[in-house]
């Protein structure tokens, strides 16, 4: 569908490419249509794609006051897709361009693709904290998209760092929240999201996953909210977070000057609704960490 023109009210999207920008920038896109490993049947290879379609359903303005458009405060790239990026070569590219980018942008964006780029892309940023919104610990063994956290840790990262935030009851099982807890994982359940208040569980896990030198990557696992809001994520279960819990939890992680990369994973454009509504959830969480950056500029 055809979205109409008004030069007064400008759209997101369509940002100019990574190699048509030179220096610093604010932020950078990069599609990671990982999807080879996932534990069930997806077709999130394509959510990329469908996200940069989605982006231009909506403006570019936050209301403020005053108001700004994130076009004119932030200067904005997309660098494309990483081709092929599942695998020991896949992830080894993906982790090439993101730490490339992140030399040059205050904020990398992955587009997933499944909740393995959490891996990669993270390594590649450098990232020595970790956030993640998911209902899932991510903790399996092997490799797959239930396995970022845990090849994180292996590869370094100080789970005191990690702060899993969402994690649902009945979307897990015993033995991976005794994994957590042996680890020293900071866990805050969906129920306690919602008995402390966002405000309170961003300060507390930012603390946490900012303790100490370098940056700190932002996972942001759709299935962690509630089905009716994102039906084209394969695990997401009724009762999660709300779409605006999400995307205010996003922007408030966002504003914190050092996360400086984040992932957006786990859905399967494929298999979203004929409206549409978990591609353009995933859209506005680009959205929602760009003003998080926007604000804090």
């Amino acid at each position: 569908m055809s979205l109409s023109h008004d030069p007064l009210w400008p759209r997101a999207g369509g940002w100019p490419a990574a190699s048509e920008v030179d220096g610093a920038v604010d932020a950078a896109i990069v599609g990671v249509p990982a999807w080879r490993t996932s534990l069930s049947p997806t077709g999130a290879h394509a959510t990329p794609a469908a996200i940069r379609e989605a982006l231009p359903r909506y403006g570019a303005t936050l209301l403020g006051p005053p108001p700004i458009d994130l076009g004119a405060v932030l200067r904005i790239v997309d660098a494309g897709d990483i081709a092929e990026p599942d695998g020991p070569d896949g992830e080894a590219s993906v982790h090439t361009a993101v730490a490339a980018l992140a030399a040059r942008a205050r904020l990398v964006i992955a587009l997933g693709g499944d909740n393995s780029i959490t891996y990669a892309t993270a390594r590649g940023a450098g990232a020595q904290g970790l956030i993640t919104l998911d209902a899932h610990f991510d903790l399996r063994d092997g490799v797959s998209n239930g396995s970022p956290v845990r090849r994180l840790v292996e590869g370094g990262l100080d789970p005191r760092r990690i702060v899993q935030i969402g994690i649902a009851d009945f979307a897990n099982s015993v033995a991976y929240a005794q994994r957590a807890a042996d680890l020293g994982i900071t866990v805050i359940t969906l129920d306690d999201v919602r008995r402390r208040g966002i405000g309170e569980v961003v300060a507390s896990a930012l603390r946490t996953a900012g303790a100490g030198d370098g940056p700190v990557h932002l996972d942001i696992d759709v299935d962690v909210c509630d089905r009716s809001v994102a039906p084209g994520c394969p695990a997401s279960v009724p009762g999660g977070l709300q779409a605006w819990e999400l995307r205010t939890l996003v922007r408030a992680i966002a504003h914190d000057d050092r996360v400086s990369s984040a992932d957006i994973a786990e859905v399967d454009a494929t298999a979203d609704t004929p409206d549409g509504r978990t591609v353009r959830l995933a859209a506005l969480c680009v959205l929602e960490l760009l003003a998080g950056k926007a604000v804090s500029a």
